[in-house]
């Protein structure tokens, strides 16, 4: 039975080799359906190495869309395990003809506004589940009659680094990270310029500093910011995000989300772009 809330650092679970969820891939296909369609059942070939990206759930008749970058990986080339919506997981995968044996297992434990979907998702994917595919998609169903509808369509270009507004959705120290307060819920945000400028907002202070991006990291340079004091969830955001300067981070794009990590201590942030219009 999949645990709620499973104590795992992302330390680990990268040492592990589980966090393909934070990489780099991007995207989560817009096809799918909540009904297995007339082409071929599942089978290894053709449910294995494939980053099957989740569209819907349906639990007890009810259809949530999937929030971005939820994906699953039944084995194969790109490993097993996938992304809920916000955490990534690893798990154990076997497949026999068209029934797949899955069994979530350790998971990064970050507090995410889509924590209900991943709760519904996790116990819709636990245990045995009949494989239905029709071309790109492919649909799960357990012995609830509970569906999981996915697609390996392409996905959609991901959100340039430079040049893109990016709203700062959650702030971590040490591989745990939250999502904002509501009193700084949105107003949190970076702008990575072509000029080898960031500028931006620290949940407080407006800043400037140099950000030169290169093979994966960032050297940011030491924030010259306005002048105001802040208390309370302003200044304590803003205190974790100066974290970020003065240093290199690493930075991965999937889709529209940001993730910045800290190589000195593992201060972790992720951001999303908006919605193309």
């Amino acid at each position: 039975m999949y645990k709620q809330r499973v104590t795992q650092t992302l330390t680990v679970l990268a040492a592990a080799g589980l966090l393909a969820a934070c990489g780099s891939e991007s995207g989560s296909g817009d096809g799918g359906s909540d009904k297995a369609g007339p082409g071929k059942g599942g089978s290894e070939a053709n449910l294995t190495g494939v980053r099957w990206n989740v569209v819907s759930l349906t639990v007890d008749g009810k259809k949530q869309q999937a929030p971005e970058g939820a994906y699953v990986r039944l084995g194969g080339k790109g490993g097993t395990g996938g992304n809920f919506g916000c955490n990534g997981y690893g798990a154990k995968v076997s497949v026999k003809g068209d029934t797949v044996h899955f069994k979530p297992g350790v998971h990064t434990d970050m507090a995410c506004d889509a924590l209900d979907f991943e709760q519904r998702l996790a116990r819709a994917l636990d245990g045995k589940l009949k494989a239905g595919v029709d071309d790109d998609r492919l649909t799960l169903t357990n012995a609830k009659g509970d569906r999981i509808a996915l697609s390996s369509a392409p996905a959609k270009p991901a959100a340039p680094l430079q040049g893109t507004r990016w709203t700062v959705h959650t702030v971590g120290e040490r591989a745990t990270a939250q999502s904002l307060p509501k009193e700084v819920a949105g107003k949190v945000d970076l702008l990575f310029g072509a000029d080898g400028t960031a500028r931006g907002n620290l949940g407080c202070n407006d800043f400037t500093a140099k950000a030169t991006p290169r093979d994966g990291e960032i050297t940011l340079g030491a924030p010259r910011t306005t002048r105001m004091m802040c208390a309370g969830a302003k200044g304590k955001t803003e205190k974790t995000m100066l974290k970020l300067f003065a240093g290199k981070v690493t930075y991965k794009v999937d889709d529209r989300t940001l993730t910045l990590t800290a190589t000195d201590d593992g201060t972790t942030v992720t951001a999303r772009a908006p919605h193309p219009k």
